[in-house]
């Protein structure tokens, strides 16, 4: 079945309404003009329609979500590499360049489409129709593993798991430069940048705004302008360790959006034709939801990020 969401919240500063209920949700201020348009918005018990009114800090709001309403995802025979499967889960090693569900820009060949066929359409509902099965994503252009509920009760157990973070989920990373220190942890508060609702951004501590985030890193190998480090994440924001070793001076190789790759590395880069973030969901471990077993699953890094390594890691033999 579908499932709507509600937002509650207060907010943060006195603005234009759509700015300031973007300042205090993961919305971009075009999907809550959308959601005013529907009746879906109320500010201090009242529907809000004007995107432009000035609001007060310290309002409450209320956002209504509808359910998913994207078409029904069709099955298609996509090859796809499977790690594990019983009649509860799936856990996959999902290669870059694979969406995970449709969406606008991407409404068939992603993840969800293949697993459909797969499984013969049995995948948890509580997705919805746009999402069955899916707790958690990762990005287009990462790869590695993912674990996808094929029934109700454990897509229930896993979002448990997600949302009080016992779950171990480990990354490895080809980052610019060498960190300093070589470990270490960042604990940064994760939401929408204010110069650009597309990107995610660190945020002060004492903000009101995004969601509190924590990655353990640990550098595994120096190399050549960069290093390969290891990311243990404590929780699972959008774009992670995208945003966290970016805002520590270290952005991913390939990064379109967060970095800029250093320039010695460019020419290697192009070579190789490497387009991606330097990002391999490389371990994932949880306890069963129906079982109650321990699972543990790693991959091992896929052939464009080791090449990249073997290429700028000439001098460190």
């Amino acid at each position: 079945m579908d499932v709507a969401e509600t937002i509650t919240g207060t907010l943060a500063s006195s603005t234009r309404a759509d700015k300031a209920l973007a300042e205090v949700t993961e919305l971009s201020r075009e999907r809550i003009k959308a959601l005013m348009a529907e009746g879906k918005v109320q500010i201090a018990g009242e529907i809000a329609s004007s995107a432009s009114a000035k609001v007060q800090a310290g309002l409450s709001f209320s956002i209504h979500l509808p359910p998913p309403s994207d078409p029904q995802a069709c099955p298609q025979d996509i090859p796809i590499t499977v790690v594990y499967e019983d009649e509860h889960l799936i856990v996959v090693d999902k290669p870059a360049g694979m969406v995970v569900h449709p969406a606008a820009g991407n409404p068939d060949g992603t993840l969800v489409n293949a697993l459909l066929h797969h499984c013969k359409g049995q995948l948890s509902g509580i997705g919805g129709v746009a999402r069955p099965g899916i707790v958690h994503r990762i990005d287009k252009d990462t790869s590695g593993l993912l674990v996808v509920a094929k029934s109700d009760a454990a897509h229930e157990g896993l979002a448990k798991q997600f949302a009080d973070h016992s779950l171990e989920r480990a990354y490895l990373a080809i980052c610019g430069g060498h960190p300093s220190p070589p470990s270490g942890t960042v604990d940064a508060r994760i939401g929408r940048s204010d110069r650009d609702r597309k990107k995610m951004a660190v945020l002060p501590k004492d903000s009101s705004r995004g969601k509190h985030a924590v990655t353990h890193y640990k550098t595994i190998q120096m190399l050549d302008h960069c290093a390969l480090v290891e990311c243990r994440l404590e929780t699972g924001r959008t774009h992670q360790v995208r945003v966290h070793l970016a805002s520590i001076g270290h952005s991913l190789l390939g990064d379109p959006v967060y970095g800029r790759d250093p320039a010695p590395l460019r020419p290697i880069l192009k070579a190789l034709d490497f387009r991606r973030q330097a990002l391999h969901a490389a371990r994932l471990g949880f306890v069963h939801p129906v079982t109650g077993n321990r699972l543990s699953f790693s991959s091992e890094l896929p052939s464009d990020m080791r090449e990249l390594i073997d290429e700028t890691g000439h001098s460190n033999r």
